[in-house]
């Protein structure tokens, strides 16, 4: 009877250790995606013409796809008082971005979340901020063609091929380099093509 329990005991340590086993395996097969571009921040004089070219108001919902260390989210809630979201697939980001969202006391109008900015919903977005490679903008056009109109979308640096931007500022920050802003609204004036 002893032996016989002793051997149960045994299989079901033995079970419960493969299941641990497959488990951690299942994870490392699941592997997060990347990030699709290099962690570089917004100068902090480019984020002031991002939100004044995109005219935030305290009544928008404002999302920055692509996050960073969440200042332009930041940004947008202490000088509109809007409600703003910042989206990062990186955890690493999304920590960062907690902690300013914490130290600048913005808890209240500010939420950061760690997602794949291409599986997002933006339907309750008003304003989106971009800082990332063309080919990606490219990328967001068919979520940014479910917006409704009158939404606007400003994106630093880089522009949305096939897509013809309402304003294109420019901007010298401090530290002398030149940046561009792009502004469009929705819905997006789509270039002809040649066929």
């Amino acid at each position: 009877m002893v032996k016989r329990r002793l051997s149960w005991i045994w299989v079901a340590a033995v079970a419960a250790a493969l299941l641990v086993t497959a488990g951690w395996a299942g994870e490392e097969a699941k592997e997060e995606r990347k990030p699709d571009v290099i962690y570089v921040p917004t100068p902090h004089e480019v984020v002031e013409v991002m939100l004044r070219l995109a005219d935030v108001k305290k009544d928008d919902i404002t999302y920055d796809l692509g996050c960073g260390d969440g200042r332009i989210v930041i940004a947008a809630a202490k000088k509109a008082g809007c409600k703003a979201w910042g989206y990062d697939i990186d955890p690493a980001r999304v920590k960062e971005s907690l902690e300013n969202v914490k130290k600048e006391k913005v808890e209240g109008l500010v939420a950061i979340e760690q997602k794949d900015i291409f599986t997002l919903d933006l339907a309750k977005a008003s304003v989106i901020t971009l800082y990332l490679l063309p080919s990606l903008n490219v990328k967001l056009i068919p979520q940014l063609d479910k917006m409704k109109p009158g939404c606007r979308i400003v994106s630093h640096d880089f522009d949305m091929k096939g897509v013809k931007p309402d304003v294109l500022a420019t901007v010298n920050s401090k530290d002398g380099t030149e940046h561009k802003v792009y502004l469009w609204t929705t819905p997006l004036r789509k270039e002809k093509t040649e066929e």
